[in-house]
């Protein structure tokens, strides 16, 4: 008898369906904790083009973005001036908003400001991470699908807009935060959510 059976599919939070691409960047990505400033702000950018759009539509453009934004290179991006932003519309890769464009030229030279008086990006978004006893006690879709922002995510948001970050609303700044692992939103019987807690446990937070 024929024992060869494939194995079945590990257990998913609901939102990344059975898409390779959308499973791929769940099980490997979303919810582990990040700590390199790159990575970072590369995120809050795209999380900023992804208003008004779907994360998949942003996903499959992200190496379209890289490419056209010096792979989110913070002092590369703080120089950009009007030509490169002609050339960022010309760009069919990436989405064409000059608003949104602009507002992450903006960001890269709001950081490098930022970096002036922090050690790092890193170190200055992990201070917003929010007291574990804070969270809910079970994650179910249910409880996620309520959960847009949080007081961590408005206080972030109202500071870095004092700053003068554009597209950084509480929304945007709580899917920021449940991407980079401030908070771990898989939901409950999850098998890449106990891979996270793993990760958070050994992570050591910048400061």
């Amino acid at each position: 008898m024929n024992q060869d059976k494939t194995p079945p599919a590990p257990q998913r939070c609901g939102w990344c369906g059975t898409l390779e691409d959308y499973c791929h960047y769940h099980d490997h990505e979303w919810g582990f904790p990040v700590d390199d400033d790159r990575r970072l702000f590369e995120k809050l950018c795209l999380e900023g083009f992804q208003a008004g759009l779907s994360w998949l539509t942003i996903l499959r453009k992200r190496e379209a973005f890289r490419r056209a934004f010096a792979n989110f290179d913070i002092d590369k991006m703080a120089r950009f001036g009007e030509r490169d932003i002609q050339r960022l519309l010309g760009d069919a890769g990436i989405v064409r908003h000059r608003g949104k464009i602009e507002a992450a030229i903006n960001n890269a030279q709001r950081a490098r400001e930022l970096l002036e008086s922090e050690s790092s990006l890193a170190a200055y978004f992990w201070r917003f991470e929010p007291d574990p006893a804070s969270r809910p006690d079970r994650l179910t879709p249910e409880v996620l699908r309520a959960m847009t922002t949080s007081p961590e995510a408005t206080a972030l948001s109202k500071d870095l807009k004092r700053r003068g970050w554009r597209f950084v609303g509480p929304t945007t700044m709580y899917a920021l935060m449940q991407a980079m692992g401030l908070v771990n939103d898989h939901q409950e019987g999850c098998a890449a959510g106990e891979a996270v807690r793993r990760a958070r446990k050994a992570f050591k937070v910048p400061k």
